[in-house]
């Protein structure tokens, strides 16, 4: 039995983490699946995010599958599936990774036998599908015209006369998708990753291009035990964009009053979910400049004093 790969495809905070979550949620019992997630960062957000699920998660962080973490990809899979025969495997791939290059690693004549590529999603913001800055970037176009299934996650966000225009420019893709949807807060439904894949050829970009775009990003870890002040974390999110320039995308799982919360900040704005994740508290951003000193000494005002932390 092969194992279908599907991947998740798309640009910084376009859902697909939820997206993945979203179909864990729905995964049938009698089907094995593995997960993949690749950050551009250091500190692995998403994959402890993902981790809740008793589905085994590989995390591969500092670079994309398609250059600087290709090779340890490769190792990986390898790894994961010697050690359980799988049904599917999910990859979650950096926001800033190159799909077709992804895809090829994959088609590598040493997983021949192995795998079999199925379903590519990209997720998109409408709002960015539509705007001409990020229609004429390279990467963008390329995780859009690699795909399979365009999810465009975030519906809620935009105006009738954005989706209009999405909808105008997504029905002119060609070759035409074999799904074009449209979800809120990426909700998936199961069936789409068996949609039939029309064979087309995708090609790996000899030389890619520099897809870090001028971001940059730091991580900072804080061991379990230590609770976060809730309040005072909420104001650290809400101040993030004058501790950030440019700041396109910040999440972290922190432990707050002896729980666990995944906050997700994203294109102005944040939520968050409780996940069963123990191991210690993460934050994540991505942003053009930013002082880690500052940041790291604001998430140290964010803490509660050890005397204020309750007893286990």
């Amino acid at each position: 039995m092969k194992t279908q790969v599907h991947l998740f495809s798309g640009f910084l905070g376009t859902g697909k983490t939820s997206a993945i979550r979203s179909l864990i949620a729905q995964k049938p019992q009698e089907e094995q699946w593995l997960i993949i997630v690749n950050e551009f960062g250091e500190i692995g957000i998403d994959g402890a995010v993902l981790s809740d699920n008793g589905i085994p998660v590989a995390e591969i962080s500092g670079g994309c599958l398609c250059c600087t973490a290709g090779g340890q990809m490769s190792s990986t899979v390898q790894k994961m599936l010697a050690q359980q025969q799988s049904h599917r495997l999910l990859i979650e791939a950096s926001g800033l990774a190159h799909a077709a290059g992804v895809i090829d690693e994959l088609k590598a004549p040493e997983f021949r036998d192995a795998l079999t590529i199925s379903t590519v999603f990209t997720i998109v913001d409408p709002r960015q599908f539509i705007d001409p800055n990020y229609a004429a970037n390279g990467l963008y176009k390329d995780q859009i015209g690699v795909c399979d299934v365009l999810v465009a996650s975030k519906i809620d966000l935009c105006s009738p006369e954005q989706l209009a225009q999405f909808r105008q420019q997504a029905a002119q893709l060609f070759p035409p998708k074999a799904l074009v949807a449209e979800v809120e807060q990426a909700q998936m439904q199961l069936a789409w990753l068996d949609i039939p894949v029309i064979e087309k050829p995708r090609y790996r970009i000899k030389t890619l291009p520099d897809n870090t775009l001028g971001y940059q990003s730091q991580g900072f870890t804080f061991p379990a035990g230590r609770n976060f002040d809730g309040e005072r974390l909420t104001r650290f999110f809400d101040e993030l964009p004058a501790l950030a320039d440019g700041l396109v995308r910040a999440k972290g799982v922190f432990q707050v009053l002896g729980t666990w919360v995944w906050l997700n900040w994203t294109d102005g704005q944040w939520g968050a979910n409780q996940v069963a994740w123990r191991r210690d508290s993460r934050f994540e951003l991505i942003a053009k400049s930013f002082d880690a000193d500052r940041i790291e000494a604001a998430l140290q005002a964010v803490l509660e004093n050890e005397d204020e932390t309750p007893a286990a």
